[in-house]
């Protein structure tokens, strides 16, 4: 697709209210988005329809998040009854929309946001359990039980979570507005930051300029640190 600054390209409406949305690593023309409803659709930007239909018995998708190469997906959920806790991260197959794997986080907690470590195959989950967990980005997924990364604060918020371009880092938003910087490898804690009065929802390293970091709060500040 060639982009004309502020001409619309894409335009639809699905039966939902969507709450995630995520481009594919290698067809910048696909997307997957998920909300409020059991299924999560692919769709095509050239011809704005629905490529696939995955569907899961759950109410709510909170996150999506490409593995390396875009072949797999995950999704995390709402499901966090006593039985439905193994549906709260599930992996998909993306070409045949099979369901890979929901066995992967058995802990009664649901996860906001879901990360992926940009050198090692490994990525995190944000869970309102107040700490961030650690898993295989490989099949069966997992998890690290000897790392986690605790001390910010959840509470309910999808606090978002990301690792710094050379995977160094990896920071947090928390509930009580602070920002939260751990080192990836030892999962201590190196740095706060008092962001926000609200709730830091959001904490994301520019791509390029890496001491660049951009924070939002519940009530929709955006701020810029250096």
């Amino acid at each position: 697709i060639r982009l004309v600054p502020g001409k619309q390209i894409f335009s639809s409406k699905t039966e939902f209210r969507i709450s995630a949305l995520k481009f594919h690593p290698t067809e910048s023309n696909v997307f997957i988005c998920g909300g409020f409803s059991p299924e999560v659709k692919a769709w095509d930007l050239r011809t704005s329809k629905v490529l696939r239909v995955y569907k899961a018995a759950v109410q709510q998708t909170l996150d999506i998040l490409f593995l390396p190469e875009g072949r797999e997906f995950l999704t995390s959920t709402d499901a966090v009854s006593r039985d439905s806790a193994d549906r709260t991260i599930v992996a998909w197959d993306f070409q045949s929309a099979a369901k890979i794997s929901n066995q992967i986080f058995h802990e009664r907690y649901t996860c906001p946001s879901l990360t992926l470590h940009p050198k090692e195959s490994v990525f995190v989950a944000q869970t309102n359990g107040n700490y961030m967990a650690l898993f295989s980005a490989q099949r069966p997924y997992r998890i690290n039980k000897k790392k986690r990364y605790e001390g910010h604060k959840v509470e309910g918020f999808a606090v978002g979570c990301e690792f710094s371009p050379d995977g160094t880092l990896l920071v947090t938003g928390s509930s009580d507005g602070k920002v939260f910087f751990y080192n990836y490898h030892t999962s201590r804690i190196i740095r706060t930051l008092s962001a926000h009065k609200e709730a830091c929802v959001s904490a994301i390293f520019h791509p390029v300029l890496p001491s660049l970091l951009a924070t939002c709060d519940w009530a929709g500040e955006i701020k810029i640190w250096q």
